[in-house]
């Protein structure tokens, strides 16, 4: 990122370093964000990314580093500042919804702005249209007790923004919920957060809630930065071979460049002595000799019966499970199984020989 673009940052974190113990759990790493959005940290456990958000939120005090949000920096261990996490006006969602069980779900609402002073009329009318900005006014008078999963964390996301934040931060929210309510909860979530304009940093494991509700996706390992790009560019276009795999699901294979110009090349990949050349495109900082990795999402395998001058592989259905708008496929090739997912029209079958081939334009080498 050059120094124009963080300049314009309404978020900014520049070298960010935070040890625990012998531990490095955030590695230097630098980004910011524009005023409104919504970025997503997202990888493994342990990969640095709650780490990052707590110390955005003041709950962690960092090694070195500067976090600075519009006009405030938060923190910079080198300026000895920092500024106390209830000082940042920041509104928080946790994995645990943190709702108070005696208070009716507008005291929970209330609470941030009772806590400020803000008269009583005022705390009304704002508790009033947060409440049915979430789709909760009919349970403002209800124990929060007596609310659903969902509905709980509607009511937290409620008392979140009530205050107007400068910053909405979000913890694995959604973890606690069964799938098809997390599916729901994706797409309220990022509805309010868009009506409402608040800035907020999202951080999940879960890959489909990043492709989801993100602006743009920073997905981090080992407490460093892998990649940075919207949602169409992280899966499509994956710079290395950790974020292939984490992104989605991808067909990966060692291989060698065979020569490489303009973006685009050859890597040839051998299998039980048997090699192959693929046409592909070529993914930055890899050049003609070097060792690479092609990546193939599933959906851009075809398989067919016939073979064809296309045909890349020639191979075998190992198993093929019908899920209704498509068909889950493996097909072995020397020691390698293909995922392949095919149009329920091809009838494949398991033992059936077919050929599979790849477009060049979604065929991808990427770094180890």
């Amino acid at each position: 990122m050059c120094a124009a673009e963080t300049s314009r940052a309404y978020l900014e974190v520049e070298h960010l370093v935070k040890w625990f113990g012998n531990d490095r759990a955030v590695d230097d790493i630098s980004f910011g964000i524009p005023e409104g959005s919504f970025l997503t940290l997202l990888g493994p456990s342990g990969c640095g990314k709650t780490t990052t958000l707590m110390s955005i939120a003041g709950l962690h005090s960092i090694d070195s580093g500067r976090i600075r949000v519009g006009d405030t920096v938060f923190t910079s261990p080198k300026e000895g500042l920092f500024l106390p996490p209830e000082k940042r006006d920041i509104g928080m969602v946790f994995q645990s919804y943190a709702i108070w069980p005696h208070m009716t779900v507008a005291q929970n609402v209330a609470y941030p702005l009772e806590i400020r002073n803000v008269e009583k009329s005022e705390i009304d009318d704002r508790v009033a249209e947060v409440l049915k900005l979430v789709g909760l006014t009919d349970w403002a008078d209800s124990l929060a007790t007596n609310l659903s999963g969902g509905q709980q964390q509607r009511a937290s996301v409620a008392r979140a923004i009530v205050s107007n934040p400068r910053l909405l931060l979000f913890d694995e929210p959604l973890s606690n919920l069964d799938l098809k309510l997390r599916e729901i909860m994706r797409v309220e979530l990022k509805r309010i957060q868009s009506e409402v304009g608040i800035t907020a940093i999202y951080v999940t494991h879960d890959q489909s809630e990043a492709l989801v509700m993100s602006d743009e996706i920073i997905v981090m390992s080992k407490g460093k930065i892998e990649q940075r790009g919207g949602p169409v560019e992280i899966y499509s276009q994956p710079v290395n071979e950790y974020v292939s795999n984490f992104i989605g699901v991808a067909n990966l294979l060692k291989g060698k460049v065979i020569d490489a110009s303009d973006g685009h090349g050859n890597v040839e990949v051998t299998q039980n002595g048997h090699a192959i050349t693929v046409p592909c495109r070529i993914g930055p900082g890899i050049s003609a000799g070097d060792e690479a990795v092609l990546s193939v999402r599933p959906e851009n395998v075809h398989a067919e019966r016939e073979g064809s001058a296309n045909a890349n592989v020639e191979g075998e259905v190992t198993h093929a499970i019908f899920l209704g708008s498509y068909v889950d496929c493996r097909v072995q090739w020397g020691d390698f199984e293909w995922k392949v997912i095919a149009h329920p029209r091809t009838r494949l079958r398991a033992g059936e020989k077919v050929y599979l081939h790849f477009d060049p334009q979604h065929t991808l080498a990427v770094q180890p």
